[in-house]
């Protein structure tokens, strides 16, 4: 069945499913993977990702469902996630066959390292990097051992589940046994080994994160089932089980999918609508095409270009309001201060009382969410955004 849907009709339903507030174990929930990323010039990706979802979130309060009430945990998955802890005996063949490509060459490379390390976190306990410093280095300058050997052993040991992370300081990781760490109700659990099965799994947690998504959308989304035959299979598994449902968006030739299980909210309303300014790696922002083909919103996340090459700026977070996007931001958090140095409005927006009431609402939101002191916005910015932030 390929069920015919507008791009209005398409931009609301992923309004709906992105951003109808929740809780943090609801996003979770509803997303099933959260990139993380250690940049953090207002708050790190993950904490974007869930203070456009949930009302009153403030920068690390996730830590606390990783590291005390241990509901999510650190993966890799899309690049680096938090991921329910219950996915941990689902994981296994990521653990084994879809890690970063040099992690198998890190660990065979020094062996005896590796077992160093993971006597000493057996004996110790929770570890970081720098309890290691001066443990002894080799390698050629330049290789990718060199003087960061052990970190990186470290991280291997990780991405190949001997170790994760137990707690974190600052953005450091303390690592330990997945044992002493992971429930016992989910580490005991037979893990998923069968690759039939995981594919199908692996491919709805992709559907789950997106929304909607094409089969063909960017590689790096498909970092965990990275063989095209086998996502094939699984897809096309997944549509004659009722699973998943084809989308046809307007005249786009490209085909989409969705989970039908929430095909319920193409009939739902779109909610009250709330401004909100989106982390570069948000789940809804994964798939540029996509972006563009149902959106017609071009976003280029410039954070490695060189400052000459960038169109926009260092970290441009979109900014969604209803159901499309209406401007960028560029901005920090500079000694307790949220310091806006550009925002662009969208080429067809003409802000409105309506639009500015939510700039103004979303703009302390964020404010208490970066647990600022106080904003200060640039010569550059447009007039009215000032007056309407500092009204």
């Amino acid at each position: 069945m390929v069920l015919q849907i507008s791009r209005e009709v398409a931009r609301r339903f992923l309004a709906q499913y992105h951003f109808k507030p929740t809780d943090l174990p609801g996003t979770i929930d509803r997303l099933g993977t959260v990139q993380y990323d250690p940049l953090n010039p207002v708050g790190r990706n993950a904490d974007l990702v869930f203070q456009a979802r949930i009302p009153g979130y403030q920068v690390d309060d996730w830590q606390k469902a990783a590291y005390t009430d241990r509901i999510i945990y650190d993966a890799w998955d899309k690049q680096a996630c938090l991921v329910p802890v219950s996915d941990w005996p689902m994981r296994a063949l990521i653990r084994e066959k879809f890690r970063p490509y040099h992690d198998r060459e890190i660990l065979q490379a020094d062996a005896e390292g590796a077992a160093m390390i993971l006597a000493t976190i057996d004996e110790q306990g929770p570890l970081s990097s720098l309890e290691f410093e001066d443990r002894a280095r080799f390698g050629e300058p330049g290789s990718w051992y060199g003087s960061t050997r052990t970190k990186r052993m470290l991280r291997s040991l990780w991405a190949s589940g001997e170790l994760v992370t137990h707690h974190r300081k600052g953005g450091r990781h303390y690592y330990e046994r997945p044992q002493r760490v992971i429930p016992a109700l989910h580490f005991e659990m037979p893990p998923l080994v069968d690759e039939v099965a995981y594919y199908r799994w692996i491919i709805m947690r992709r559907y789950q994160a997106a929304g909607i998504l094409r089969p063909t959308a960017e590689a790096a989304i498909w970092s965990a089932c990275d063989e095209a035959p086998k996502r094939k299979l699984a897809l096309a598994q997944l549509l004659e089980a009722g699973l998943l449902t084809q989308l046809q968006i307007g005249e786009l030739a490209t085909p989409y999918y969705t989970q039908t299980r929430a095909l319920k909210l193409l009939d739902e309303p779109l909610s009250s609508p709330r401004m909100n300014f989106l982390g570069p790696l948000d789940s809804l922002l994964w798939d540029r095409k996509s972006l563009l083909q149902i959106f017609d919103f071009d976003y280029i996340w410039e954070v490695y270009k060189p400052a000459e090459q960038r169109k926009w700026g260092y970290y441009v977070l979109p900014v969604f309001y209803g159901d499309r996007f209406v401007a960028r931001v560029d901005s920090r958090l500079e000694k307790g201060i949220w310091t806006i140095s550009h925002w662009w409005w969208e080429s067809e927006v003409t802000p409105d009382a309506e639009l500015l009431h939510a700039l103004r609402t979303a703009a302390g939101g964020f404010l208490h969410y970066l647990r600022a002191d106080g904003v200060c916005i640039g010569e550059d910015v447009d007039a009215l955004v000032k007056q309407t932030i500092f009204a």
